[in-house]
């Protein structure tokens, strides 16, 4: 995949569509002086480069100087926020209050401050309407304001009723703030380490989540509160791998929109998000069944006008949609039919690179990898999972513990003992040893692929076996679940002693599944 210009303003030009842009010419021409034109050449010439090049770009526009282009970048970067914001100014119950608000403080500078307070009051019912708590702080604060300086005699008890108001949603914004961060820290603790490793991880992040979350949080009514308290509770479940927990608090996250469905269109990204967990739990739980449901209502979701919108909910649905199409396939052990979606994926996600984190590039590389080793083509595999391992990002280091892992099983099935023995084993538990990532069940892993090349081929079936029986015992063990997560170590085994392909064994186990 290309890589992405740094460049602020080339990135904004490259994210805006056709209607945008037509907007912006109209909006620069109608607003700017003619010396300003230059900033069109420059909106122009931008536009028509595939990368950023400044000497590239100057070519272009022979009438621009290098010591104006610095001025001239930032001048247009500007006017286009400018154009975007009035062109999106009713696209979000945030913008619109921010306007009623701006409203109320151009009329209360005029000396109307009678006519700022009705606009206050009309804003504060929809801040109360759709729970924008941010927006009724401002609002009473600039009523407070026009109250304290003026006598305004609006109504009695006015001062009452102000601070009362004040200390509610005070109240309110402190908990949403403590709940709020407690989601973002265990998220992030999550994107950095996976799931919890061992027991020392477990107690951490017990003792971390009974410090941060709130008194009395089961207790709490408002929406925002229950969000992030859902949110906070499905990290918490999920970095410990209570995938029943996660899957509770997934549907109790989604029947928030469920119950005020007004809120879809206000919290977009939320409603996504939360999708995308609860395919995750079915994914985990391998509730096969429900999580062809969810996966239908996402997709019908994701064709609506709500989810395309903005580019940001248009590219998550998109990526989220598609990791669960590839999980789909890789727990029915239908690996070829989920390859047939790698090449438009890898399309589609070269033409959203600009909106793509690399957190997202690593997942989908490892299962496209995955796909290719259980449909038993071991180069391709090794070729995505290198993506991962020669990519020296500081992120999901679960991830680039179980990519080397894989790598490894895959030149095991490939035959070049001469390379694992020499180098690549030692190199591998190194790595894992020192991510402090080994459970019981890669130990075992690693103990197999040493012995194996030191007995004869006709007693490999019979180590197999005994391995097999080995990890079978900790299938269902809270700390080893990581290692069937990632690598589906059982089936793959299972195919070697049966004879089969793993697509099969995976299947078989999908359509058994099934009649229970």
């Amino acid at each position: 995949m290309p890589n992405r210009s740094q460049d602020p303003l080339f990135q904004l030009i490259k994210s805006l569509q056709k209607a945008e842009k037509r907007h912006f010419k109209l909006y620069i021409k109608r607003n700017s002086a003619k010396d300003d034109l230059k900033v069109i050449q420059l909106f122009d010439a931008l536009e028509k480069l595939s990368d950023f090049d400044e000497k590239n770009l100057l070519k272009k526009i022979p009438g621009i100087e290098k010591p104006q282009l610095a001025n001239l970048k930032n001048h247009l970067y500007r006017e286009l926020l400018s154009s975007l914001r009035l062109l999106k100014s009713n696209d979000s119950i945030d913008m619109q209050l921010h306007e009623q608000i701006d409203y109320a403080r151009i009329l209360y500078n005029k000396g109307l401050y009678h006519q700022s307070l009705k606009i206050l009051d009309r804003a504060k019912e929809l801040a109360h309407q759709y729970h924008q708590d941010s927006f009724l702080i401002q609002i009473i604060s600039l009523e407070k304001k026009i109250e304290t300086l003026h006598i305004t005699r609006s109504m009695q008890d006015r001062a009452e009723q102000l601070t009362a108001e004040a200390n509610v949603v005070n109240e309110k914004r402190r908990v949403i703030t403590q709940l709020s961060n407690l989601a973002l820290q265990l998220y992030s603790w999550y994107v950095k380490n996976g799931h919890a490793r061992n027991e020392a991880d477990e107690k951490d992040i017990k003792a971390f989540f009974k410090h941060q979350l709130p008194l009395h949080a089961d207790k709490l009514v408002g929406f925002y509160e229950r969000l992030y308290l859902y949110q906070s509770y499905c990290w918490y479940a999920f970095i410990r791998q209570d995938f029943l927990m996660y899957y509770r608090y997934s549907q109790k996250w989604l029947s928030l929109f469920e119950k005020e469905a007004f809120m879809i269109e206000v919290e977009t990204g939320h409603y996504i998000k939360g999708l995308h967990n609860l395919l995750n739990a079915h994914f985990d739980l391998r509730n096969f069944k429900e999580f062809s449901t969810v996966l239908k209502k996402f997709e019908l979701f994701a064709a609506s006008e709500t989810a395309n919108k903005h580019d940001i909910f248009r590219v998550h649905s998109f990526i989220y949609i598609n990791s669960a199409k590839l999980n789909q396939h890789l727990m029915q052990g239908t690996f070829q039919e989920g390859l047939t979606l790698v090449a438009d994926l890898e399309k589609q996600l070269s033409a959203n690179a600009l909106y793509i984190d690399q957190h997202r590039i690593l997942v989908f590389n490892y299962k496209i990898a995955s796909l290719y080793f259980g449909s038993g083509d071991y180069n391709t595999c090794i070729d995505y999972l290198r993506r991962i391992i020669n990519d020296h990002v500081d992120l999901r280091n679960d991830l680039q513990c179980y990519a080397r892992l894989l790598h490894l099983i895959a030149h095991y099935e490939l035959g070049n003992a001469e390379l694992i023995e020499t180098s690549l084993i030692k190199s591998v538990y190194r790595f894992m040893a020192k991510m402090d990532n080994l459970t019981i069940v890669e130990e075992e892993m690693f103990r197999f692929l040493r012995h194996s090349f030191q007995i004869p081929a006709k007693q490999v079936k019979t180590e197999l076996r005994s391995f097999l029986e080995k990890i079978k015992q900790y299938e269902k063990s809270r700390f080893e679940t990581r290692s069937f997560a990632y690598l589906d170590v059982i089936s793959w085994v299972e195919s070697k002693v049966y004879g089969k392909t793993m697509s099969k064994v995976i299947h078989d186990k999908y359509l058994s599944s099934k009649h229970r």
